[in-house]
C-alpha cells in the first residue's frame, strides 16, 4: 500500500492527479487554486510538495485570490517555502491576468458611459492598497486617446497638481478628461477634499476649453460617479 510520504511529491502522484498532467488533459478550469498556483511555484520544499506550498501560500490570505492578487515579492517572500523566483511569478501572473482584462483595439476605446471609464479603469487601480490618481484624456467622440498616472499616495490620500493635469491635456490634445482615483478603504463616499478638487479642476479646464466629462472614485466592487450624481 502507497503511504501519504511516497505522494508527498507531486510526481508520485498518479498522472491524472498532477497539475500539469490535468491541465493538458481537462483544461485550466478543471483545477483547483491550489493546483493552478502548484504550477506557478513549480517545485515544493524538502518537507512538501508544490502543492503543499502552494496551500500553505493560500492559506495566509484566508484563501481569497484577491488579496493574493495584492501581494508584492517582499510579501511572498516572508512565507516560508518561497523564494525570489516563486514570489515573482506569481505577482507576474497576476498582472498579466490584469492586464489581459484591457482590450486590445485597433480604434480608441470609446468612454460612452461611467461604467466603460470603470472597467477600463479598475484593473489599474482596484486592488491596490494605496492611493492613485489618474486621468483619461478623451477626444471629441470621448475616444480615449490615453491615460496617465498623476500622482501616487498613501493609504488615505495623495496630492494631485492642477497644473500637471492641464499640461499633459494639452499635449495629448485632449477636448474631454475623466478624472480617476481610488479608495483602498473600499468606501465609494466621496470626501469633502475629493469635491473641492474635482471642483477646481473643473473651473482650470473649463479655462482652456476641455471639459471634466466625470470623476470617479474606484474600488474593486464598484464605483462613484460625480456624473451620475450630478456632481460636476
Amino acid at each position: 500500500m502507497t503511504s501519504k510520504h511516497s505522494l508527498r511529491r507531486v510526481k508520485d502522484r498518479p498522472p491524472s492527479e498532477r497539475p500539469r498532467e490535468k491541465l493538458q488533459l481537462r483544461g485550466a478550469q478543471d483545477l483547483s487554486n491550489s493546483e493552478l498556483l502548484a504550477l506557478l511555484l513549480r517545485s515544493g520544499t524538502a518537507s512538501g510538495s508544490a502543492i503543499q506550498l502552494a496551500a500553505q501560500v493560500l492559506d495566509t490570505t484566508a484563501h481569497k485570490l484577491e488579496k493574493l492578487s495584492r501581494a508584492s515579492v517582499a510579501d511572498l517572500c516572508q512565507i516560508s517555502g518561497v523564494g525570489m523566483a516563486k514570489a515573482a511569478a506569481v505577482v507576474a501572473a497576476f498582472e498579466l491576468g490584469r492586464r489581459a482584462r484591457f482590450p486590445s483595439e485597433e480604434k480608441p476605446l470609446r468612454i460612452n458611459s461611467s461604467a466603460v471609464a470603470y472597467h477600463c479603469m479598475e484593473p489599474l487601480l482596484g486592488h491596490l492598497d494605496h492611493e492613485e490618481f489618474w486621468v483619461l484624456f478623451l477626444n471629441n467622440a470621448h475616444g480615449v486617446l490615453s491615460r496617465c498616472k498623476i500622482s501616487s499616495g498613501g493609504y488615505t490620500g495623495t496630492l494631485v497638481d492642477v497644473r500637471i493635469i492641464l499640461k499633459k491635456a494639452l499635449l495629448a490634445k485632449a477636448v474631454g478628461i475623466i478624472l480617476v482615483h481610488n479608495h483602498p478603504s473600499g468606501t465609494l463616499k466621496p470626501s469633502q477634499a475629493d469635491i473641492a478638487l474635482t471642483q477646481k479642476i473643473v473651473k482650470a479646464a473649463k479655462s482652456i476649453d476641455i471639459t471634466v466629462l466625470d470623476h470617479l472614485i474606484v474600488t474593486e466592487k464598484a464605483y462613484f460617479s460625480f456624473a451620475d450624481k450630478h456632481l460636476l
